[in-house]
C-alpha cells in the first residue's frame, strides 16, 4: 500500500454512510414509483444489487479502517459533527427491510430486527453522550443532529407491516417528540446565531426530512389518512419550499460530501407523495409525485458525478 492510500484510508470519512443512505433511499423510491406511479422499465432491482455492493466495500474499508488508525476512529466518534452519521448504519438495514418486504419477508424481517436493535442502541448511546457531554457549543448545532434520534420514526414503517405494533408505537413515540424538540433548538440556533458553515449548509434539507417519514410510519401505524397525518405531510411540503427557495445558497459552495445530504430528505418527500397519491388517488399528487421523482434523480445524478469527479481530483479522503 503506497503512502498515498494509507493516507486516504486513514482520512476515509465516516460520512461516506450518507453517500449510501441516498442511495439507498433512491433505490426505494424507483421501486415505490415503479408500484403507485407504473413506471414502465425496471431499474430498482439492479440499483439495488450495485447499492448493496457498494455497502459491502464501505464496511469492508471502513472495518480496515478500524484495525489500521483505530484513533481516527475516536477522533471521528468524539467529533460534534460527524457523532451523527453512525447511526445511518441502522437506517440503512431498515430502509432494506422497507424494501424486501414484498419480495422476501422473512429476509425483510431480519433487516428490521437489525436496524431496529441498531436505532436503539445508537439512539441511548449518543443521547447519553449529549447529556452529558462537556465539549457541545451551539455552533456545533445544525439539521445533521436530527439524525440519530428522530431516525426513530424510520422504524414503523417495516415495523407495522411485520406486526411489531407496540414496538413500532414504541419508536414512532420517540423520534416524534424528538423531532419536535430538535426542531426547535435547532432552528433557534440557525436564526438568532452564527451561520452555519458552508459545509454543512446541505444539512438544510434535513429539516423537511423527519414529517416527511413520519407521516409514512404514521400511515402504516394507523392505516389511514388522518387529520394528524396530513398534518406531518404539510409540513413537510412546507419546509421543502423553503428549503428549496434557498436555491442561490446552495450554489455558491463548493462540493463537499455533505451534498449527499440533499438526497434522502427528497427521497423521503418523494415516497410521501407517492403515499397520499395512492391513498387518496387526487392528481395533484400524482403530479407532484412525477415532478419529485424527477427532480429526485436529477439531484442523484449530479451529486453522483460530482462525488466521482473530486475522487478523481483526490478531494476526498484528504485532511481536514
Amino acid at each position: 500500500m503506497s503512502a498515498m492510500e494509507r493516507n486516504r484510508l486513514k482520512n476515509f470519512p465516516v460520512n461516506f454512510l450518507a453517500v449510501l443512505l441516498g442511495l439507498m433511499g433512491y433505490s426505494l423510491a424507483l421501486q415505490k414509483a415503479e408500484h403507485v406511479l407504473g413506471l414502465p422499465v425496471s431499474v430498482y432491482s439492479p440499483f439495488l444489487y450495485f447499492t448493496m455492493t457498494f455497502f459491502l466495500v464501505f464496511l469492508v474499508t471502513y472495518i480496515a479502517k478500524c484495525f489500521k488508525y483505530p484513533q481516527e476512529i475516536k477522533k471521528e466518534f468524539n467529533h460534534p459533527v460527524k457523532i451523527n452519521f453512525y447511526p445511518i448504519l441502522a437506517k440503512l438495514f431498515l430502509i432494506l427491510g422497507i424494501i424486501y418486504f414484498p419480495l422476501n419477508v422473512q429476509l425483510s424481517k431480519s433487516f428490521w430486527m437489525i436496524g431496529a436493535l441498531l436505532q436503539f442502541l445508537s439512539s441511548v448511546i449518543i443521547l447519553s453522550i449529549w447529556i452529558r457531554h462537556t465539549k457541545f457549543e451551539i455552533h456545533h448545532l445544525n439539521p445533521a443532529w436530527f439524525i440519530p434520534i428522530v431516525g426513530n420514526v424510520l422504524v414503523p414503517i417495516a415495523g407495522a407491516q411485520h406486526g411489531f405494533m407496540e414496538i413500532s408505537w414504541f419508536f414512532f413515540s420517540i423520534g416524534i417528540v424528538m423531532w419536535i424538540t430538535l426542531f426547535t433548538i435547532v432552528f433557534n440556533r440557525i436564526i438568532f446565531h452564527n451561520p452555519i458553515p458552508d459545509r454543512l449548509i446541505p444539512t438544510f434539507f434535513i429539516l423537511f426530512a423527519p414529517p416527511a417519514i413520519a407521516f409514512i410510519a404514521y400511515v402504516n401505524l394507523s392505516g389511514s389518512i388522518d387529520a394528524f397525518a396530513k398534518i406531518l405531510y404539510y409540513i413537510s411540503f412546507f419546509l421543502l419550499i423553503i428549503v428549496f427557495s434557498q436555491l442561490k445558497l446552495y450554489s455558491k459552495i463548493k462540493f463537499y460530501i455533505s451534498w449527499w445530504a440533499y438526497t434522502f430528505p427528497t427521497v423521503a418527500f418523494t415516497v410521501a407523495s407517492m403515499l397520499m397519491f395512492h391513498q387518496t388517488g387526487l392528481l395533484f399528487f400524482q403530479i407532484l409525485s412525477f415532478v419529485m421523482m424527477l427532480i429526485l434523480s436529477i439531484i442523484m445524478i449530479y451529486v453522483t458525478y460530482r462525488t466521482i469527479r473530486a475522487i478523481r481530483n483526490v478531494e476526498i479522503c484528504i485532511e481536514e
